[in-house]
Formats: structure tokens, sequence, C-alpha cells
């Protein structure tokens, strides 16, 4: 069986004409081997795979060719030339800086400068990764590096530059290779399929270069795996499997439903990607890098810059035309945040999930109607219009029901000017619901605040009128939901958390009080003094109302008095406090002494 060798090996380049993507730097080299105007020195930097090596040999080879050609390359027929090529030649060095990195390697190799080449002009002595050399090798390298030998040329590469000293440096000439673009690394793939008798498409080679990232080395062992899972028929699917590339269908997709609002589609599309093992950090940075591509799209002036197949750039021009640039430039940037957030966050999806909804919503119309004392920025988007149509119809009926039921219960209390209030509020209710069912206009149903009672959750934060210090007191529906002690406390306490600023220091002493129930669903509020008593029977209404949505229970009646001087007790210090609660158990005071705790 015929011995296997992979592409990067085979198909490597043997003169500077068959060097792919680095035509300044082969033709700098190529002039100066013409000229004979050699520097002692040589610096090749740049990413891995672009050729660094591959021009470090062509060049040592082409430099002690006996016979070159007109057009600075190496004749292959010389002995110099014949000795390289079968890997028995003695002017050219190899020295791998990894693992050769110590003093005693570099002056062993400074002892082989000082014998002169038997076949040729120069030896020539090639450092790879030269960065890795010790910072003491690098100075018992800086003395011969400055004046080698005239018979000694030094090729050096590296893929860190910034590694090296800048004494180094300063005595190389400096050559920075470029990293490939997708168009050459699919040229030269084409041709290695030709030879090699594979079939491929061109958009499956597209996928293997944007794989390989501007290296032809990973290209080509790329290729290699490709060629070897589709047994010599390469093609799209079967690539983007193998490599398990995340498809590009997937981001055309989600940007038409962004452009639709569709969040719910984008949410299903964003849970099969994550379900087929792709993470969603590399799901927004796709997509980011596919708007780009949009973005670059649609002015004929940026289209070069897309490096992707004819047929992909025709679909990127065809989602252009129909993406605005507005949401383009704030989707990329809403999605550059996600990437600059996603490695602290400790709850990536949502992260994601969060990002791809502010993305579909960009073209969303903000909602109509008030917007509650916001700005319109700051005015939240709905997501799903007919669920809160519905709600809000559902809403309407409710409130339409109660107000009949509390009709029918006290129909004598009804006069004249009460029932056409009444008659009003039924009607602003049948309009709300009918444009809540059209969806014409999202406003929540007009009720007036009088006939259902206000509440502490509804205050807006600004003063009082004074129209407002007497409320209508919520209408008793029939619902009776027992409570207890706990429940009643626990509410009252919550009530008085909510209350408005101008009322922080009412509610502060309201949190002193303790609410009891002397017969469900009546309650007794015992008040220290005549002051704090008058200020809460003039919110009396106010405070029944929340009780009564707070604990499902309309038929709440309270009963606020002022506290007989035996009922009065003092408030206790926390210094207080703990000493009643030593004198009543021991254990409390052993603890305290034993950790020798001290309220301070």
């Amino acid at each position: 069986m015929k011995e296997y060798i992979v592409s990067a090996r085979k198909y490597r380049p043997m003169s500077f004409d068959s060097v792919v993507g680095q035509a300044a730097l082969t033709t700098t080299l190529r002039n100066a081997v013409k000229s004979g105007k050699l520097a002692h020195a040589y610096l090749f930097c740049g990413p891995r795979g672009v050729g660094k090596t591959t021009c470090a040999r062509i060049f040592a080879k082409a430099i002690n060719c006996l016979s070159p050609t007109g057009e600075g390359e190496a004749c292959n027929t010389c002995e110099s030339c014949m000795a390289f090529n079968e890997q028995r030649s003695y002017n050219i060095f190899e020295l791998d800086a990894a693992s050769n990195n110590s003093v005693e390697n570099i002056k062993a190799l400074m002892e082989q400068t000082r014998i002169p080449p038997q076949v040729g002009k120069y030896k020539v002595f090639i450092i790879d990764e030269v960065h890795m050399l010790s910072t003491a090798a690098f100075n018992a390298f800086l003395k011969t590096l400055e004046e080698p030998p005239a018979h000694v040329i030094f090729i050096l590469a590296t893929t860190e530059k910034h590694k090296i000293l800048p004494t180094i440096i300063s005595r190389c000439q400096i050559y920075d290779f470029e990293r490939m673009s997708a168009a050459s690394i699919v040229s030269h793939l084409k041709m290695v399929a030709e030879k090699e008798g594979i079939s491929c498409e061109e958009e499956a080679l597209g996928v293997i270069a944007e794989k390989a990232d501007g290296g032809m080395r990973d290209a080509l062992s790329i290729f290699d795996q490709a060629a070897s899972f589709c047994r010599g028929n390469i093609t799209y699917d079967k690539v983007i499997e193998d490599l398990n590339v995340l498809d590009a269908e997937n981001y055309f997709k989600v940007t038409d439903l962004c452009l639709k609002n569709d969040v719910s589609g984008v949410m299903i599309l964003l849970n099969s990607v994550i379900a087929k093992g792709f993470d969603g950090g590399h799901f927004i940075s796709g997509l980011a890098a596919h708007l780009r591509n949009v973005l670059m799209a649609k002015d004929e002036s940026t289209l070069h810059l897309l490096e992707v197949s004819d047929r992909q750039r025709d679909r990127y021009k065809e989602q252009a035309t129909t993406c605005p640039a507005k949401f383009l430039y704030r989707a990329l940037k809403v999605m550059n945040e996600c990437d600059i957030n996603y490695r602290q966050s400790s709850n990536k999806r949502l992260l994601v999930e969060l990002t791809l909804i502010q993305v579909a919503q960009i073209t969303q119309p903000d909602d109509e109607g008030d917007s509650a004392g916001r700005s319109p920025k700051r005015r939240i988007k709905s997501l799903f219009r007919k669920l809160i149509a519905d709600a809000r119809q559902t809403a309407a009926i409710q409130v339409a029901a109660t107000e009949q039921t509390a009709t029918t219960k006290k129909p004598e209390a009804v006069s004249a000017s009460s029932g056409t209030k009444r008659h009003d509020t039924h009607a602003e209710t049948t309009a709300a619901t009918s444009s809540a069912g059209t969806g014409s206009s999202p406003k929540a149903p007009a009720i007036k605040l009088g006939s259902i009672g206000k509440t502490f959750s509804n205050l807006k934060k600004k003063p009082e009128r004074q129209s407002d210090t007497t409320e209508t007191e919520i209408a008793d529906t029939g619902e009776r939901q027992e409570f207890d002690n706990d429940m009643l406390q626990m509410q009252w306490y919550a009530m008085c958390k909510r209350m408005p600023q101008q009322m922080a220091g009412l509610a502060a002493r309201m949190k002193n009080i303790q609410p009891a129930i002397s017969s469900l669903p009546d309650i007794d509020i015992v008040v220290d003094n005549k002051i704090l008593l008058e200020e809460i029977l003039r919110i009396k209404g106010r405070i029944r109302n929340t009780l009564a949505i707070a604990l499902h229970n309309t038929g709440i009646t309270l009963n606020i008095r002022q506290a007989k001087p035996e009922e009065i007790k003092k408030i206790l210090s926390p210094r207080e406090l703990l000493e009643e609660m030593s004198a009543g158990n021991k254990a409390i005071e052993r603890l305290r002494k034993e950790l020798e705790l001290e309220i301070v």
C-alpha cells in the first residue's frame, strides 16, 4: 500500500511562484537573490500556517543555488539544490528554538558558524519559533547576530514578534507575513482537490477557509479531514456536519424573524441551536458577523469585503434590501454588549435570550397610549399584543359584572344622581371592552376610581390634592376568603411599605400598630394617641380598600379607636428587649455570656 502523505506536506511550495497569498514578500526575496544584495539576518513573523518556514527554506535554497534562474528561483538541478531536495545538505541548518532554547544550544550553533560551506556560497541557519529562546540564550546569540562571518545568514521565524528582544529585532530585516484571504485559500484548495481527484462544492470550501482563519496549513488539514468524511465528494452539508459548524441558514432565518418581531419564533430557533450542542455566545458572535456582512452588502462599494462564495454574496445582497440600516446598527450594538458581558454572566442563556428579544423589538413601533409619566425611551414594548388585549377584555368584563352585582344587592341606596354616574361608568367600561376586542387601541379600560375605591398601590408619586383625602370604599362583592392574624399583620406591614413618600412619617408610626381580628372579618386597630388616630381616620377608606384586596375579603370592617391608658405599652429599646428575653429564658442569657455578646 502506498504511503499516505497529508496535503500540508505533499503540496508544500518548493518555489516562490507556488507560495500562496504572500506576493509582496516573495517578490522582495526573489529580487534580493537576483541582485545578490543579501542581509546577514532576516526575521519572518506572522500568524501560524502562512508560509514563514516554507519561504525560509525556499530562500535558503535559492541563496545557495549554483545557477539560479533569471527570476531569482533555484534551478533544482545543481548539486546544492539536489542535496537540499534530498535533505542531505550541510549548508542549511534548521533549529527548533522551542526545544533548544538554552545557552548551551546557542553556543553549539555558534561553533558551527565558524566552518565555511563546502558547496555553495552561504551557510544558512533557520531558527524556528525564535521567541522561545531564553533571555540568556538571546544575549549569547546577540554578538554573533550583530557581526556574523561573511558566509553566514540567519533566518529567524516567529509567531510572536513582541516577545523578541528589541536588540535582536533591530539587527534583522523584518518581513511581516499576512493572514491569507478566504479567496486565496479556496483557490488553492480547488487546485489540490483537482490533483487528488476529489469533487467539491465551492460553498464547502468556503466553510473550510473560514474555519482555517487565514492559515493555509490549517485549511489543508481540515480539507483532508473533510475528504475522509465525505469519501471523495465534499459537500456543504457534510462539511458543516463533520466540523460541527452552525449552518449560515440559521442566521438568515433569525434575521428575518427579528424583522417580523416574531419573538416566539426566535426563541424556538435558539432552543434548537442550543439543543444541537452549540454555545449561546457562539451563536451571538456568528449572528453579529452575519449582520455585519448584511451591512456591508447594502453598498456596492463595500460588497467586495465579504469573503464568501458568489452564491452567499447574492443572498446577503437580497437580505440587505429588506434590512433597514438603523436596525443593523442597533442590533450590532446590542450584540456587542452581550459579547462583552457573556463571560461574567451567571445565567448565560438568559442573557442571550434577552439580547435576541431586544433585537426582535428594534423595528417594532412603541405601544400606543399614555406612558404613565415615563418618557417614550423608557416605555416597554409589548411582545404579545393579542394576549394583552385578551387580558384587558377579560378584566373589563369582570369589572362590569362586579358593578352589576353591587347594583342588584343595594338597589335602595341608588339615587338619581348616582344612577347617572353608574350609567356613565358602565358606558365607559363597555367602550373599553369593545376597543380591546377589536384591537384598535391598547389602552386599559377607562374605569372611574370612585367606583372601586382607591388603594396605596395605585398612587402616583406626586403631592396629593385636598380632594384625595376622602375616598369611596370598595364595593362588597361577596368575596369572603378567611384569614388569620398573621396574614393580617403581614399585609398591614406590606401596606405601610407601599405608602407614598409624602406619608413616610405616618407609615413609620403605623408599622408599630398591630391590628387584630375581633370577629372575622371585623378588625380592631388600637392607636396610641389622638393625633395619630385622626391621621389614620382620614385615610380609613384607603386602608380598608388595600386590606380587602390583599386579603380577598370585601366584607372587612375596621374598628379604629384610641388605646386606653392600661393598653398603652412602653416601646422597649434593644437593650431592654434583650434583658426581658434573658429574664424569661435562662438559655439566652447563658448563650450571651459564653459568646460574650453585647449590644452596642
